[in-house]
């Protein structure tokens, strides 16, 4: 698979039959960082004092689950060849990465401008 057919993959996912099932990337990230940083405060307490229950922004969540991708890709065990069946990582990664650029620079046709974590109320949930 070359890098023109993992960029095409990671297109489909990420504009097609997701957005309809699981709504806008920007909105679907924001509720996944707020119910993170729910998680955090309650596990780790003590994160209250320099930690917001709804810090985790929509472009961090994007970034950090390309990070998952990236650790995933270097510690995949299987043997890739040139027909490999597991190139899902990779386009995975690709995807999370366009995702993020476009949250990050507010643009295309998905973009919500989202509230800044400074002006976001403390105990706010987005559903």
């Amino acid at each position: 698979m070359d890098r023109a057919e993992i960029l095409k993959q990671a297109e489909e996912l990420i504009t097609g039959n997701r957005q309809i099932m699981y709504g806008s990337p920007d909105e679907s990230f924001e509720a996944i960082g707020y119910m993170w940083g729910v998680y955090l405060r309650e596990v780790y307490p003590e994160i209250t004092k320099v930690f917001a229950i709804n810090q985790i922004t929509a472009k961090d969540v994007a970034v950090m689950m390309a990070l998952l991708k990236i650790v995933r890709a270097a510690r995949d065990k299987r043997v890739y060849s040139e027909d490999s069946d597991y190139p899902d990582t990779y386009i995975d990664l690709a995807g999370y990465a366009a995702l993020a650029g476009e949250i990050a620079t507010k643009s295309g046709p998905h973009a919500v401008k989202a509230t800044p974590p400074e002006n976001r109320p403390v105990n706010v949930s987005p559903f």
